[in-house]
């Protein structure tokens, strides 16, 4: 608005200077210099009044609308009672937190957390990324810091708030290391800048301010920005484990029409390693997949593809010959049965659809998350991670380029039994141990796990080809299915 009154004062007085007889044209050039540099200068940042980050009242955001945080939420709940019951704490002499810092995986809930606690502590919700106080001009991030802590003072008083939260997503970008970008010290400015206003020099008793900063890398902050006094707290929002991706889906379909099949805790156990954007995205591609059939209701079957398009995307226009789909039917038999054998129930889908980059894929489901992985647990996955190549061998009587992906995972898988010391070397320091001694190694682990899985495959051959036929006219097992194959070698499944 400001702008449009100067460029009219200016106009009525260029029409003005232009009725009395003078020269209008100097007037009218200095006129348009002057709108030009305004707008240049607004743009880079350089005016007081210009802050990059979007403030929110009333951010809506609960944190029982979060799921599968418990710790987390908890951690930060108790962080903001000190902004909440300040007179409370103030009479045992414990100060506000200034900052909390969350880190931990994409897509975990990082930025929710930051709303819900504004709406815990009925605060102003500014929120900003790390990329928008960053620019090639001097001083121009260290100025935006200042106007973003000062619009948070502003929009508190506005508001009649006693508090005001920050977030800054992806703060790594303007809290890095000082001294590691040698040739641009405006990143080192704004740093600084943050650092001042986070000591608070500029206090104001009567408000608040809590710095919320998320990022997926803090090992690259500098170590001032993380000492006691600034960010006070650092909250680790990592993925949710079985009961946690329970909670989530059962949030994210809560506004969804189910099938009475639907068993949420099946969901839950075949999607470990899910994010909660990841689940999200899982129940709104369900929900796509039933309304492409015309289904008014979301069955188990539309969720279970969508875990499918969540992990590898959508189906492939592929067509493979059919010399191609017998190898690829092979191949992921292959998998299938080794992992059914180690391990009972661990597989949950077979099929040689082509989907993203895959040309076929075998689904497990683990029994319960893992986090500590033994030898045995490690070896079990080389062999399953062989088996595929195997069976192409002893069937087809060669190996294809299919296999690629499943070598270089046995590969490191291999590395990390020789990392842990499970290996012939013992415990080693893999900086010192030489590249031709690990190689060696890597090989003797794979040579004897992969004559144990030629001797699998070659030991259940009968139920593989069944598995091969089925393959190649329906393109897809379930794993219940192969579990009553195992278990009954003699039973007709020519319609599962």
């Amino acid at each position: 608005m400001k702008k449009e009154i100067v460029i009219g004062m200016l106009l009525a007085l260029a029409a003005f200077l232009g009725f009395s007889g003078y020269d209008v044209v100097p007037v009218l050039i200095l006129a348009v210099m002057g709108v030009v540099l305004y707008i240049l200068l607004e743009k880079k940042g350089l005016l007081k009044n210009s802050f990059m980050g979007t403030a929110v009242h009333h951010p809506g955001i609960r944190f029982d609308d979060i799921g599968g945080q418990a710790p987390a939420k908890l951690e930060i709940q108790e962080a903001l009672d000190f902004m909440k019951h300040y007179d409370k704490y103030q009479v045992m002499g414990i100060r506000p937190l200034k900052g909390i810092l969350l880190t931990g995986p994409p897509g975990t809930g990082k930025t929710l957390l930051a709303k819900a606690a504004a709406t815990y502590t009925d605060s102003v919700f500014i929120a900003a990324s790390g990329s928008e106080f960053i620019e090639m001009y001097a001083g121009v991030g260290a100025q935006r810091i200042r106007s973003i802590f000062q619009s948070a003072r502003n929009q508190a008083q506005k508001l009649k708030k006693r508090s005001a939260v920050i977030f800054i997503d992806e703060i790594e970008v303007l809290g890095g290391k000082r001294g590691s970008h040698s040739s641009h010290l405006e990143y080192d400015q704004t740093l600084n800048q943050l650092l001042v206003e986070m000591d608070g020099i500029n206090t104001d008793p009567e408000l608040q301010i809590l710095l919320m900063g998320a990022t997926n890398r803090a090992d690259l902050i500098d170590d001032a920005l993380l000492r006691p006094g600034r960010f006070d707290r650092i909250v680790n929002v990592d993925l949710p484990d079985v009961e946690g991706r329970l909670q989530i889906l059962k949030i994210h379909t809560n506004n969804k029409p189910l099938c009475q099949d639907v068993d949420l805790s099946v969901i839950a156990k075949e999607t470990f390693g899910f994010s909660g954007a990841q689940l999200e995205s899982l129940c709104n591609e369900g929900a796509i997949y039933a309304l492409r059939e015309e289904e008014k209701f979301i069955c188990q079957k539309h969720l279970k593809e969508a875990i499918d398009k969540v992990m590898m995307g959508e189906r492939a226009e592929k067509t493979p010959t059919k010399e191609e789909k017998k190898r690829i039917a092979y191949h992921e038999s292959g998998h299938a049965l080794v992992s059914e054998t180690l391990r009972q129930n661990s597989v949950a889908y077979v099929t040689i659809t082509s989907r993203g980059k895959a040309l076929g894929y075998m689904r497990q489901a683990p029994a319960s998350d893992i986090y500590l992985y033994t030898k045995e647990y490690l070896e079990h996955q080389i062999k399953i991670a062989l088996a595929g190549a195997v069976a192409e061998e002893i069937f087809l009587g060669s190996k294809s380029s299919g296999s690629l992906n499943d070598f270089k995972q046995a590969i490191t898988l291999a590395k990390q039994i020789i990392e842990c010391g499970f290996s012939r070397l013992g415990i080693v320091d893999h900086e010192l141990i030489s590249k031709d001694l690990i190689h060696e190694e890597i090989g003797f682990i794979l040579d004897a796990q992969e004559k144990m899985t030629r001797a699998m495959i070659r030991k259940g051959e009968y139920i593989l080809h069944r598995m091969v036929d089925i393959l190649d006219d329906q393109e897809h097992i379930a794993g219940e299915a192969l579990r009553e194959m195992l278990q009954n070698p003699s039973l007709n499944v020519s319609n599962i």
